[in-house]
């Protein structure tokens, strides 16, 4: 059983940047693809963006690709999202995720096994 917590999110102006961490505990987060998704209100959850287990690769939702980067730290079982020039249209709340069964990258909420409890970001225009 995975834990994931976020932290980082907050309120932030268009334009600016927010870094947002997912910290893991309870598994070997070395074997677990990594994902970042949003949810804005009213509407369904969406993937934002995704590391392999090694970090050989990294893929982004057209939506946030150039602006956002995911990365991780396999000794401090993190996982960062860098996000900048923030647009209103960011705001939700991010969750992190994990896939036990990913041997790259994956999109789908379903291939999620586990799910932090997510953190909210704001962006104002």
């Amino acid at each position: 059983q995975v834990q994931l917590v976020e932290s980082g999110g907050g309120l932030v102006q268009a334009g600016g940047s927010l870094r947002l961490s997912c910290a893991a505990s309870g598994g070997t987060f070395s074997r677990y693809a990594m994902g970042w998704f949003r949810q804005a209100p009213g509407k369904e959850r969406e993937f934002v963006s995704a590391i392999s287990r090694s970090a050989h690769t990294t893929y982004a939702a057209d939506s946030v690709r150039g602006r956002f980067t995911i990365s991780r730290d396999n000794a401090r079982n993190t996982v960062y999202l860098q996000m900048n020039s923030l647009k209103p249209e960011d705001t939700a709340v991010y969750y992190c995720a994990a896939d036990h069964n990913g041997l790259g990258v994956r999109t789908g909420v379903a291939e999620y096994e586990y799910w932090g409890q997510g953190t909210q970001v704001t962006v104002s225009s």
